[in-house]
């Protein structure tokens, strides 16, 4: 990409849309193309086409969604599926009409089946049953995935995508009413903190492994695939998994992040109480980063330091803090 490219970047304002417009900023790009859902409704597609047939964007960055955490997508699947398959469908499209040179579609590590090998392959993609609890959310990426796919098979169009495993960092969703894992442990443990309370109650029984990637390593690695990578470098699949390469149980990350935000109140650590009412979804979730590792690109922060950032941004009130007390 040349720094005076015009790019835009769908989905500027959450958490790796945000890492990847700090991104192309801090490596000099100039010409970034952004739009709040006020200005621009992607799930409209005749106001995206609109847009891309007035601004025409050369790069497109797809970190547009419907996101939340294992309850929500439990208890209100629809607005996954069709959010997040008419967001992919337009841009997609519309990028497609439009010439645009190089996109690139941020899928979820939720694609894989259930029951896929580990680590994670690439070629593991419909290869078994989903896990249930995120079917919905999974099927509309699955689907852009292969948009992407059938698009530069038969219209020779560049369309990258990425399958970043779980994500946190600056910008979080800390709602507990829709958040994913570690931004909820975030909250629920500085809560207590705050409150005094002796316990904090976490879902399932901790012991479902999970790999965790820091949003700014994954917007690195983003900003790194559109200017050194195209679609063929990614073959056969036309997508590559970005990820740490390291997991560790709930119950560890759930101690880690007590840790953190105790460090300066030892003496009042609070007990962990597990819901085993509550579901723990996959049970296991690492991606194989070899693919990704070959086109030269590797995970930077340690999740230690990254937990300590992610607490910092908290208190800073970044990201949507929606019912927070």
């Amino acid at each position: 990409m040349e720094k005076k490219a015009k790019i835009y970047v769908a989905g500027h304002r959450g958490l790796v849309g945000g890492a990847i417009y700090r991104c192309l900023t801090t490596k000099g790009y100039t010409n970034i193309i952004t739009r709040t859902h006020k200005e621009l409704n992607l799930i409209n597609q005749a106001e995206v086409n609109k847009f891309f047939a007035k601004e025409k964007p050369e790069y497109v960055f797809l970190a547009a969604a419907h996101v939340g955490g294992i309850g929500i997508n439990s208890e209100h699947p629809a607005p996954f599926i069709y959010e997040n398959m008419m967001i992919g469908f337009n841009i997609v499209e519309a990028s497609r009409q439009n010439c645009v040179k190089k996109l690139l579609n941020l899928g979820s590590s939720c694609i894989y089946p259930k029951m896929a090998p580990q680590p994670l392959q690439e070629k593991s993609l419909l290869t078994g049953p989903l896990e249930p609890t995120n079917d919905a959310y999974a099927m509309a990426k699955i689907s852009v995935i292969k948009l992407c796919q059938k698009y530069n098979f038969e219209y020779g169009t560049n369309f990258l995508s990425v399958m970043p495993t779980n994500l946190y960092g600056p910008g979080d969703n800390y709602d507990l009413a829709g958040s994913h894992v570690l931004p909820a442990m975030i909250r629920k443990f500085d809560d207590a903190k705050k409150s005094g309370k002796d316990e904090v109650i976490l879902w399932g029984d901790g012991s479902p492994l999970r790999e965790f990637l820091y949003s700014e390593d994954l917007a690195d690695a983003i900003v790194y695939l559109m200017e050194h990578c195209n679609a063929d470098d990614m073959l056969p699949e036309s997508f590559v998994n970005v990820g740490s390469g390291k997991e560790l149980t709930i119950k560890q990350v759930a101690e880690m992040v007590q840790d953190c935000i105790y460090k300066d109140a030892p003496g009042r650590i609070c007990h962990i109480v597990w819901d085993t009412t509550k579901p723990n979804g996959t049970l296991r979730k690492l991606c194989d980063v070899r693919k990704l590792t070959s086109l030269g690109w590797t995970a930077k922060m340690p999740f230690d330091r990254g937990i300590e950032l992610s607490y910092k941004d908290y208190l800073a009130g970044g990201g949507n803090m929606t019912k927070r007390q």
